[in-house]
């Protein structure tokens, strides 16, 4: 798939990262461990320089996985020379740099997870990449209990202490018109009964993007939903298809790949909506609310815009979030592949509103009188 990257590639575009934005412009000894890697290994960086095709690195045959490793191990050690001998004024221009590198390998593990479990999921075989991990029931859903917050002023975004992305600065205010939000995200057993209402067939539900979607790739059911009869792996009931490989449908589990059409419709569908981004934060942060951190992202009705007052970092890392701020909507929360720690309330990712690929569900938001 176009969007998706081998797991080498991510190993070695971490490893560029760290070369290319710390090392080269900081020690002036250094010297590239191989010229064609800036090349390989850019992911999207125009101010560093020309890079292959994203949808042509999975066919980079060369160079091996022991390439890669060697580089990493070069990169490594440098690295580690660097911080332990830079000077006060280098230090303090390097080292949010390498902070803000250490992150973004965190998104890049989590990258490596979804990315690996697409490659295996167009196997016929529908391989398990953890074949020898327990597979556990999600506990029985409790009734959903809507939260209620009422017209006022609120604060978002990142302030104070901590590492931030420049996408989640400068805090602001803004109005809410009162609302309510599920205390829960939806669930499979949830989304099956959108789905035996034909709501994949209704085109007043869905936007119409997200039509034409369904309408030009066949969509009936979530990206890793296998479906009764399924040559893949035939049975007359449902199964989902993860990280374990093949399983019993699970009523219980929040829905997850849904791209944010899907989640939009089933909204439309159930009498709600998706919550925008600021109503998902500031719920958040309201005691026994909304949890930051779970098993899927949430799709919000958030464009992924800049803030009021936003300006990027400084230098080529002003590629890194704010030239994306067009045509992507704004997931919040986290995944159960997210890397402990890398998310918080004002965290804010974002993909095109067609992705399937990612953990990625719904919670549900309604408009109060």
């Amino acid at each position: 798939m176009p969007d998706a990257s081998p797991t080498k590639w991510h190993l070695a575009h971490t490893t560029w990262f760290f070369e290319a934005v710390v090392l080269q412009p900081h020690v002036t000894a250094h010297r590239a461990f191989n010229a064609e890697f800036s090349f390989l290994f850019n992911s999207y960086y125009e101010s560093l320089g020309p890079r292959h095709p994203r949808p042509q690195r999975g066919l980079l045959s060369r160079p091996p996985v022991s390439g890669v490793w060697a580089y990493r191990q070069y990169v490594d050690k440098a690295m580690l020379a660097f911080i332990s001998t830079a000077g006060e004024e280098a230090w303090a221009a390097a080292a949010p740099l390498i902070e803000l590198g250490l992150h973004h390998e965190q998104q890049h593990q989590e990258l490596i997870a979804t990315d690996i479990l697409h490659a295996f999921s167009l196997n016929p075989t529908l391989p398990a990449w953890h074949p020898n991990a327990t597979h556990e029931p999600a506990a029985e859903a409790s009734p959903v209990e809507w939260l209620q917050h009422e017209r006022g002023m609120a604060e978002i975004g990142h302030s104070g202490e901590g590492f931030s992305f420049d996408n989640e600065t400068p805090r602001h205010r803004v109005w809410l018109e009162p609302f309510e939000i599920a205390n829960r995200l939806v669930t499979n057993a949830e989304f099956m009964q959108f789905i035996d209402d034909g709501g994949y067939r209704n085109p007043a539900l869905w936007l119409s993007e997200g039509w034409a979607q369904v309408q030009n790739h066949g969509w009936t059911h979530p990206l890793y939903w296998i479906a009764p009869g399924d040559p893949r792996a035939p049975a007359q009931h449902w199964q989902t298809f993860g990280a374990t490989g093949v399983q019993p449908f699970d009523s219980n589990a929040p829905v997850s790949q849904l791209s944010f059409y899907e989640a939009a419709a089933y909204a439309q569908w159930a009498g709600a909506r998706l919550p925008t981004e600021a109503e998902w934060e500031v719920m958040s942060a309201a005691k026994d609310a909304v949890a930051v951190t779970g098993v899927v992202w949430q799709w919000t009705r958030s464009s992924y815009d800049p803030y009021p007052r936003f300006k990027p970092l400084a230098g080529a890392v002003a590629e890194y979030n704010g030239k994306f701020m067009v045509g992507q909507m704004v997931l919040r929360g986290g995944s159960e592949f997210t890397p402990t720690g890398h998310t918080r309330r004002t965290y804010r990712n974002f993909f095109p509103p067609t992705a399937r690929w990612q953990f990625s569900g719904v919670r549900l938001a309604r408009d109060l009188a």
